[in-house]
């Protein structure tokens, strides 16, 4: 039986994916490629490992926290966003 087709947003856009799924294969086919920015450089960052070692597409998913899209299977509704980009005290990069 397929499954059934639900609405979720990524960073405010609505799509749509199969409820089930992981959300890294949903973001995939509706062609998001960037899962999120790394936190300090900000350059882009997507599925590598796709076996939740890696922790690369890790996503915010609104209830629930950060997550790792290539686990977490998509529902219906779900509000998810990339990661906040953070300051570096260390070296002292400001936030834009």
């Amino acid at each position: 039986m397929p499954r059934k087709t639900v609405s979720f947003t990524f960073n405010g856009k609505e799509l749509t994916g199969r409820q089930g799924e992981p959300i890294a294969a949903a973001l995939l086919a509706s062609g998001i490629r960037t899962l999120r920015r790394h936190e300090e450089s900000g350059s882009p960052r997507g599925l590598y490992c796709a076996i939740g070692h890696c922790m690369e597409c890790r996503l915010n998913v609104e209830g629930k926290g950060p997550v790792r899209a290539c686990l977490t299977p998509l529902e219906a509704g779900m509000r998810i966003s990339e990661g906040r980009r953070l300051p570096n005290e260390i070296t002292g990069r400001k936030l834009p």
